[in-house]
């Protein structure tokens, strides 16, 4: 008998249909992924019902090729472990009951895991957790900073107050006629532009940790209507190497406020936007200068992924955390539903 513990991920909010098993919470067993960003392009952005379709085709197949890829028997499973929320409400559904009918067929637990919290956990198959930790949380529905004393105990000290850290990106790349995902487009043109224009920043109140970038995105959208007016052509890298610096600046020095405010051992950050090649070396120069301990996953481990649903999954397993077969898709599901 052996005493790993080996959970299967299933992870479907958006438009990536995914699976993993992952062992003790800590090693990529297996991870696939099958993404949507081929079909989703000629959109412009994802279109929940196709999202969903796509979800259905795939599911079967991921879940099998990460078992396959494992080299493991359903009946050599601990637990399944799939995200319950937030994401579209459709394409939630289709993972959860996928993961409840596997779970049902082979008489395994279910656990229901936060999308966010997942994001989190990326973290902990690079490195151990150590607490109390900060994590930055960016992605293209999320811009949030959250304080973990422990496993399972998440404290919202800030969050957007209108659109995301993503969100921002996409609608930019939107105005400069980038193609999609726009969030990419944008780091790499800033990264190679020879200049850049000036937007503001969003500080709020002096001690307040929450972000808004929609005065940001809107300073965008007017900057390049008042060239349009008098004619000239849009720079769109000057715009981009702009627009990144203000958000980057914002998420850093707001990070870096609460890092030393709240004394913590560990700064993480997690979600899609964290991918962003700017956004990773500012956070990684600030914080070695501080002395302050940072991790950021790979890439690939930052945009959705199973693996990290099976990484808060084993720690929920391990907290003694159980699902049921009611279990449904939960679109507003909060961070707070794991807390102890």
């Amino acid at each position: 008998m052996t005493n790993d513990i080996y959970i299967l991920g299933i992870e479907t909010s958006c438009d990536e249909t995914a699976a993993s098993v992952v062992k003790n919470g800590t090693e990529i067993i297996s991870n696939v992924v099958a993404s949507q960003i081929i079909s989703q392009k000629r959109f412009g952005g994802v279109v929940p019902e196709i999202a969903s379709r796509h979800h259905v085709e795939q599911i079967t197949l991921v879940i099998e090729e990460a078992l396959a890829n494992a080299e493991l028997k359903p009946a050599e499973l601990d637990a399944v472990a799939v995200t319950e929320g937030p994401g579209l409400v459709g394409a939630l559904l289709i993972g959860v009951n996928a993961a409840k009918a596997f779970a049902f067929a082979n008489n395994l637990p279910i656990i229901g895991v936060h999308h966010i919290a997942g994001h989190i956990y990326a973290n902990a198959l690079m490195q151990p957790m150590e607490f109390p930790l900060l994590a930055l949380i960016v992605s293209g529905g999320h811009t949030e900073l959250v304080i973990m004393e422990g496993h399972g105990s998440f404290k919202l000290i800030g969050e957007t107050r209108d659109d995301a850290a993503g969100e921002a990106y996409d609608k930019v790349a939107r105005v400069l006629g980038l193609p999609y995902p726009g969030g990419p487009q944008i780091d790499k043109l800033a990264a190679e532009s020879d200049g850049q224009i000036e937007f503001p920043r969003a500080w709020l109140e002096q001690d307040s940790y929450d972000f808004s970038f929609s005065g940001l995105k809107s300073s965008v959208i007017n900057y390049k209507h008042n060239l349009a007016q008098r004619g000239e052509a849009v720079n769109p890298a000057h715009v981009a190497a702009g627009f990144q610096a203000s958000v980057v600046e914002v998420l850093t020095v707001k990070a870096l406020k609460a890092a030393k405010e709240f004394g913590v051992k560990q700064v993480i950050a997690a979600g899609g936007v964290a991918a962003n090649k700017g956004l990773r070396a500012s956070l990684e120069e600030t914080f070695q200068n501080e002395g302050i301990p940072f991790y950021v996953p790979p890439i690939a481990l930052c945009t959705d992924n199973a693996a990290m649903i099976a990484a808060a999954g084993s720690a929920m397993f391990i907290d003694g955390i159980r699902g049921n077969l009611t279990m449904n898709g939960k679109p507003g599901m909060p961070l707070s539903s794991w807390n102890k």
